[in-house]
């Protein structure tokens, strides 16, 4: 039985395909959900970790009353998973890439465990008030780990000894612009950019059960697949992509994160019993935006998450707008999902049509591929 078992888990790509490892992944990742999820609940409970969540709005305070006290910090579940799930399945010790990706992932939680302590333990501006990290100091960790990845992904190749990985990197492939080479202060720019913004988007998108990890589930569906044919030399030249060796690895790593984002919904359905909290959204919005960059797929990241897109935007233009013309708002309340919510939608009809939109969204960018 052991040397079978061992065979059955090796990273070695011939004896074990990547897609196949990438599914294999994605059950383990949502097994160890379930069969940890409940003890965690029950942990976080008694560590008094409940959320009160408060809007600026008292309709919607009105409508999410029954949420008050549910634990959150539910995206420790998710990390652990997601670690556990790469460690077996991926070839962590022979890929750059994968321990790139698991850096991300712990970065971020981190990052994001802290804001969430902070929110539920102590008050940071005004007695009674809960609200973690201030805004620029998020921020700054967020652009700092972007530059770190943007410069490690930059010039990797260049040190592995692959000229056509070196020169991929490079470039652009975006439809017009496939060949367009950029200096290393743009491509960090990007990188900065499309990570942080990722990771953002998620973490905005999570404030209805199930929503968050819903859409997040469909997105790493469709990298996964992304991942695979772009590190697969048959696969990309078929479709005209730019071949980006060794990355064909991360597709185990968004079907870890898939399978531990569906393994989460069973407890964070309408009505959850947990919330994933910054610990989970700002990793894995984080990571799938890493994955983009690597794979050189940043618009389809904009494609394939157009819901966490509709979702930052809606902010921006409320908050601009308001600005700009001394009060007045263009939706009842942002995010998004929240304004329809207050619109009559039920908060499960407004989170399945939002999974739908994530779906159709998936489907038209995998759909136009070798045009895009």
């Amino acid at each position: 039985m052991i040397p079978w078992f061992y065979h059955l888990l090796s990273p070695d790509a011939e004896s074990m395909p990547v897609i196949f490892r990438a599914a294999m992944a994605a059950l383990f990742a949502f097994v160890l959900v379930l069969a940890f999820g409940a003890r965690i609940i029950r942990w976080l409970i008694t560590r008094k970790l409940g959320d009160n969540p408060e809007f600026h709005n008292q309709t919607l305070n009105e409508l999410t009353k029954q949420k008050t006290n549910t634990p959150t910090m539910g995206g420790i579940a998710l990390i652990g998973a997601i670690l556990v799930s790469t460690l077996i399945m991926a070839d962590v010790v022979g890929n750059f890439y994968v321990r790139m990706a698991l850096f991300c992932l712990v970065y971020l939680a981190i990052l994001g465990g802290v804001d969430d302590w902070l929110k539920l333990t102590q008050a940071r501006r005004n007695p009674g008030s809960r609200d973690g990290l201030y805004a620029y100091e998020k921020l700054l960790f967020q652009v700092g780990l972007g530059v770190l990845l943007a410069l490690f992904i930059y010039y990797h190749p260049a040190k592995s000894g692959s000229a056509e990985g070196f020169f991929t990197a490079q470039k652009l492939n975006w439809p017009f612009l496939r060949d367009l080479a950029l200096p290393a202060w743009v491509f960090a720019i990007l990188t900065v950019v499309v990570i942080t913004g990722s990771s953002n988007a998620v973490n905005l998108t999570d404030g209805m059960d199930g929503l968050a990890a819903g859409c997040m589930t469909i997105v790493c569906v469709s990298f996964m697949l992304l991942s695979y044919v772009t590190g697969d030399t048959r696969w990309s030249v078929q479709l005209e992509l730019h071949h980006v060796t060794q990355v064909g690895e991360l597709a185990v790593v968004c079907g870890a994160m898939a399978g531990a984002c569906l393994g989460f919904l069973w407890f964070n359905c309408n009505p959850a019993l947990v919330f994933m909290g910054d610990t989970g959204s700002l990793s894995l919005g984080g990571v799938i935006g890493y994955v983009a960059i690597v794979i050189r797929q940043e618009h389809m990241l904009f494609l394939v998450g157009g819901i966490f897109v509709l979702e930052a935007v809606s902010v921006l233009m409320q908050v601009s707008y308001f600005r700009f013309t001394g009060g007045k708002r263009i939706f009842l309340c942002t995010p998004i999902h929240h304004h329809f919510h207050m619109k009559g939608w039920t908060e499960t009809q407004t989170v399945v049509r939002f999974w739908l939109i994530c779906a159709l969204c998936s489907m038209i960018a995998l759909a136009t591929i070798r045009i895009m």
